[in-house]
């Protein structure tokens, strides 16, 4: 087993990038990105490789307190560097604190900002009228931040930071008792340094509350699964855990539940127990049962349903907006795509928010082969795929469910996997010896070609090819 990250690993991802992005942007040098984004996605992908090798090796040994609190003030100091740093870069080029283009953003935070001055007796009215809850929990828990601290997007970033930063430990406790200790710090050290989920702490969107929520549900169902002495706060906590998800996003509250019922049916009886098993089980049936008829239901059935439309009229509408090529983006197609999606974009179409992602989405691209081979050691090698049922269930059900709802290509929809992935790459790398890392050695040559078929993709898609 590979206990850490390698270097041989680390500069091989740093140099598959330069070239990547050498040849994109000499290849379509009319369409390269400006200097400002290269530089920042040189500054992601060399902190992330060089750190998570630097790290994962150094602090391998730390007693298990020590490596947890170090990841956290860790993960939060670069968070926090970023989000006083992206405060005045968006400023400069937006000229207001937030994203590129930021229409969900700034919604939430008019929002917010309105009802935190009007009082809780109109958030309640304006909630009341509503027909679904998907979308009301990020807006509430701002207007809480606003009542007490007025509306300060700073402040509300610092807040990110901090969740980011527990997420990452979290990360630690969940991925540890499923792949070991050692992987499981490895993928703790990844989540500390992954640009994506570092740059959404300076973004004023619900995503890095929903990836708190996510892994503190997922970390508290597997210690339910796991654990020989449980009782009703030990079932609450990722019972309430999974009800919070609903009013985020409704899928992710469906993907949790139908997660959690994996990890009891699927993992081994020996590390649950019988009686365990079926007690879980029926309370959990009556828990759905409970709810079945209620607003929560409604809307995750009206999901489905809709979800062969929603992919319809996706693509019609990115068609209508330029991108000829978006009709061939099914989900047959991206399905198999997605444990290592979505493709970094190296080129200049307009795009600025992909341009700053640009680097992350790269080592996600990069990762993609750990990814496969850790899904290929817990099926065929390993043969304990039962005792990873929760996580994999997760990740599977939600990127499955994305991959046909018209958003499988879109970062932000893909990014509540994104923990789950990590977690993978760390057990795929563990398990790398020199039978296996031929594959890795293919995978290399994939990954530019891959980018540079996105890029081509990209332009071509817009009518913008020479």
């Amino acid at each position: 087993m590979i206990p850490f990250f390698p270097d041989k690993i680390a500069n091989k991802g740093i140099a598959i990038y330069l070239i990547s992005l050498a040849v994109v942007s000499i290849a379509f040098f009319r369409h390269a990105m400006p200097v400002m984004y290269i530089l920042l996605g040189i500054m992601w992908v060399t902190g992330f490789f060089l750190l998570s090798s630097s790290c994962s090796k150094k602090w391998m040994r730390y007693p298990v307190k020590k490596f947890a609190w170090r990841v956290f003030w860790v993960a939060l100091l670069l968070r926090l560097v970023w989000v006083v740093f992206s405060y005045f870069f968006y400023k400069s080029q937006t000229g207001q604190p937030f994203e590129f283009g930021a229409a969900d953003a700034m919604g939430y935070h008019e929002e917010a900002k309105w009802l935190a001055e009007a009082g809780w007796d109109m958030v309640r009215q304006y909630y009341g009228f509503r027909n679904g809850v998907s979308d009301i929990g990020y807006p509430f828990w701002l207007i809480v931040l606003y009542r007490i601290f007025g509306p300060s997007v700073f402040v509300a970033r610092i807040f990110k930071s901090l969740f980011s930063a527990a997420t990452c430990v979290l990360i630690y406790k969940l991925a540890s008792r499923n792949i070991g200790e050692f992987p499981g710090r490895m993928a703790a050290v990844f989540c500390t340094f992954m640009p994506n989920l570092i740059i959404y702490c300076g973004l004023h969107v619900k995503e890095t509350e929903m990836l708190l929520l996510i892994v503190a549900f997922l970390e508290r169902a597997d210690y339910l699964i796991r654990t020989r002495r449980y009782g009703i706060f030990t079932i609450a906590v990722p019972a309430l855990l999974a009800l919070s998800l609903f009013f985020f996003r409704t899928v992710l509250g469906a993907v949790a539940i139908i997660s959690l019922f994996a990890g009891l049916i699927f993992t081994s009886t020996k590390l649950v127990g019988r009686t365990k098993k079926a007690v879980l089980i029926v309370f959990g049936v009556v828990s759905i049962a409970g709810f079945a008829g209620g607003t929560i239901a409604t809307e995750v059935e009206g999901y489905w349903e809709m979800r062969v439309e929603n992919q319809i009229l996706k693509r019609n509408a990115q068609t209508a907006g330029g991108n000829q090529w978006a009709k061939y983006a099914t989900g047959t197609i991206l399905a198999p795509m997605e444990f290592f999606m979505p493709l970094s974009t190296m080129v200049d179409t307009g795009q600025e928010n992909q341009m700053v992602l640009h680097g992350g989405n790269y080592v996600r691209n990069f990762f993609g082969i750990f990814v496969l081979l850790a899904l290929f050691y817990a099926i065929f090698k390993d043969k304990n795929w039962r005792n990873l049922s929760l996580i994999g269930a997760f990740a599977v059900g939600y990127l499955g469910v994305i991959s046909v709802s018209g958003y499988g290509n879109a970062e932000r929809f893909l990014l509540p996997g994104l923990p789950c992935l990590l977690i993978m790459a760390a057990y795929g790398i563990s398990k790398l010896n020199a039978r296996n890392y031929k594959y890795v050695k293919y995978w290399y040559i994939i990954v530019v070609l891959m980018e540079v078929a996105w890029a081509y993709f990209k332009i071509g898609s817009r009518g913008l090819l020479d």
